[in-house]
């Protein structure tokens, strides 16, 4: 193997890396997704976010837990000095995610009228058919980050995504603005939008082919290790990957049955025409993809803890896995809580000022979404500990109860007219805090070293109230000074409130010490951020 410099790096500094472009990538997304979520309208947002959620549900049968299972194998392999395993790994995982891609592209290729007509939303069927090939791309640029991250290394998989969003950017804007000029339909303005992910996808795979060539070539070994069978290897990668892909699979079934329940609920029991139910889950997917924000800088740690802490079980090291498992937790915990509280209490601005002609159901959406957004973090963190210190299959039991939950409150609340689309949200909440209180009680059980529920919980905890107080406080002071309730001084008010959180935040989470002084050591340039921040 040419690569050899990922050993030192630690996980904190490849999710810090991954972070920094998350950043990037969210910038280039909202680029993305707000100029055409108002191109498009509430109306034709829905089509979009109707067929994405499908294509969710197919890459993640093609993809789900083996890129985890594999990473964790890799890095297995890699730790015990055995090259010859490395690559027999990572040949039988790369065969493995090539068949699975090829059969859930060709479902999306042959049959997309009637998965359409299982979302409730025929209209979206060209837009499921034009997503279909990049199931299998991502399926194969899988197995290539499942190796680099195996490594350590998440600067492949970064830089792959922020190329995968530039192309889906700049195609996907490119053709709905081209379409729409034209004349088409939305639905055909939709699907022009969405056929950017496709491009997007096979910009990845490029790059990561090349970097595969360039720093991962496997090169012959003086003294080679005798590697477990195919089949050994392949059954093993079963044998982790299937009970994380279900608990994956199980989450994205439920973003599919939740767009076409909601559909079906608005229309059949609270009272809304075809029209009138898309337009409220189109707004309810604008409210969506602010609100998978935090989980999107939550989602660096969960890969990059898996290999470290498979590291420490190959070790033996029971109580490095435990430290890393404790520290992880708080850490997502620092991260998300203030970002879910800001989308709360910072809801109202935030939909206007990106959304000016969304429905008026945004704001509250997009409240009790961000109240949801803690808890989804925290529930992939857990879920990634509980996968790298396998015991992946106890995942797959948190996300079947969290299901039965949200279609539970869904069916009933969403056809309540005086609660309609609202019903979806709340139900998200509490699929959320039943995975997270399910996981936690498995993690306890599962490590040695007992968790401090007071590190995790209650240290971000203190920090972020005051953060919301005073966030809440200056946007309504400043639109209180404003001599008008204008978009532009809603924009000020908001920026406003944003940059006080910001640094009100930064000073209580270091002092009530949510962030520790060790922590910021193991980050690129992190011991001068301490010396700023941190008190002695």
């Amino acid at each position: 193997m040419a690569k050899e410099t990922s050993k030192g790096q630690n996980y904190l500094h490849g999710a810090a890396i991954m972070t920094a472009g998350v950043v990037l990538i969210k910038i280039l997304g909202a680029i993305y997704k707000i100029p055409l979520g108002n191109m498009l309208g509430d109306d034709g947002y829905g089509l979009f976010l109707s067929a994405y959620n499908v294509y969710a549900v197919f890459l993640t049968l093609g993809t789900a837990g083996f890129p985890v299972a594999l990473s964790r194998m890799i890095s297995s392999a890699y730790t015990q000095g055995r090259p010859m395993q490395e690559r027999r790994t990572y040949r039988v995982a790369l065969c493995t995610f090539i068949v699975m891609g090829t059969l859930c592209a060709s479902v999306m290729l042959f049959y997309p009228s009637r998965l359409a007509s299982l979302m409730n939303n025929p209209d979206t069927d060209i837009c499921i058919l034009v997503l279909a090939p990049s199931v299998l791309l991502c399926c194969i640029a899988a197995a290539f980050r499942g190796l680099t991250q195996g490594h350590g290394d998440m600067i492949p998989t970064t830089m792959s995504q922020i190329i995968d969003v530039l192309a889906k950017v700049a195609t996907g804007l490119t053709l709905a603005a081209v379409l729409l000029r034209s004349g088409m339909e939305t639905s055909v303005a939709a699907a022009g939008a969405i056929l950017g992910v496709t491009a997007g996808a096979a910009a990845a795979l490029l790059y990561m082919v090349i970097i595969k060539r360039k720093r991962y070539r496997f090169k012959a070994v003086e003294n080679p290790d005798i590697p477990d069978s195919s089949g050994e290897i392949f059954k093993n990668l079963v044998r982790i990957g299937v009970p994380i892909a279900l608990g994956s699979i199980v989450l994205s079934l439920l973003n599919m049955i939740d767009s076409g329940l909601c559909m079906g609920r608005l229309q059949n029991a609270a009272g809304y025409d075809y029209h009138g139910a898309k337009v409220l889950y189109g707004v309810y997917g604008k409210a969506q993809t602010l609100f998978n924000l935090p989980a999107a800088f939550i989602t660096p740690l969960t890969v990059a803890i898996v290999p470290a802490i498979a590291a420490e079980i190959v070790r033996k090291n029971k109580s490095g896995a435990a430290k890393i498992s404790e520290d992880s937790l708080r850490i997502g915990m620092a991260v998300s809580l203030p970002m879910g509280i800001g989308l709360s209490v910072l809801s109202y601005p935030i939909m206007k000022v990106l959304y000016a002609d969304a429905h008026e159901s945004g704001a509250m959406l997009l409240g009790i979404l961000g109240v949801a957004s803690v808890f989804v973090s925290f529930s992939m963190i857990s879920t990634a500990v509980l996968q790298a210190s396998g015991r992946e299959r106890l995942t797959v039991y948190s996300v079947l109860v969290g299901g039965a939950v949200k279609i539970a409150i869904n069916w009933v609340a969403v056809g309540i007219p005086g609660i309609n689309i609202y019903g979806a949200a709340i139900g998200t909440v509490f699929c959320n805090i039943a995975m997270c209180a399910m996981n936690l009680i498995f993690i306890r059980r599962s490590i040695d070293s007992p968790l401090s529920l007071r590190n995790i919980f209650l240290r971000p905890a203190l920090p972020t109230a005051i953060m919301g107080v005073s966030a809440f406080a200056v946007y309504k002071g400043v639109m209180l000074m404003m001599p008008s309730d204008g978009r532009l001084y809603m924009v000020l008010s908001m920026l406003s409130a944003i940059a006080v959180a910001v640094i009100v935040y930064a000073l209580a989470v270091t002092y009530f010490r949510a962030i520790t002084e060790e922590d910021m050591a193991l980050i690129p340039k992190g011991e001068k951020i301490a010396k700023l921040l941190i008190r002695k």
